[in-house]
This record gives C-alpha cells, structure tokens and sequence, in this order.
C-alpha cells in the first residue's frame, strides 16, 4: 500500500455536502475528490507564480497576448468577467 498523510479537515456544512455530492457523481471518495482538488489548486498556484516571474524578467502581458491566451484555452472574453 501506497504511503499515505492522513489530515483532519473543518469546512461549512453547506461545503462539505457539496463535497460529497461531487465525489458521489464522479464516483469517488471523497477522499480522493478532496486530493484531486487540492492538486489542481497547487497547481494553479504555481502557474501564477510561474506566470508572475514571467512578466517580471520580462514585461506584463500585453492585450494581444492576454486575448490569444483566452482564445487558446476556449475562456469567456476576458473583459465581460472584469
């Protein structure tokens, strides 16, 4: 078995329902649902640091980059969410 670091985790009821119902659509234990959500939040957290280094060295994005990014990745435009 696969070493593991078990943690005690606290949220709002209204989360934790919310939790189990996701975890029960997509066929997984919460457990599970939780590391997989906690990974993709890492490495969210690491692309804007990566990101942030990026226009530092360099310059900030400008709207030309920004629009092209939004249109690679499918995003709403960028300005109606602003």
């Amino acid at each position: 078995m696969a070493q593991v670091d078990r943690l005690s985790v606290t949220m709002a009821p209204e989360l934790g329902a919310a939790v189990r119902e996701a975890a029960s659509r997509a066929g997984i234990s919460m457990s599970t649902w939780i590391a997989s959500a906690v990974a993709q939040r890492l490495r969210n957290d690491l692309l804007g640091e990566a990101l942030d280094r990026w226009e530092a060295e360099d310059s900030p994005f400008d709207d030309t980059e920004l629009d092209a990014a939004h249109a690679a990745l499918n995003l709403v435009d960028r300005r109606a969410v602003s």
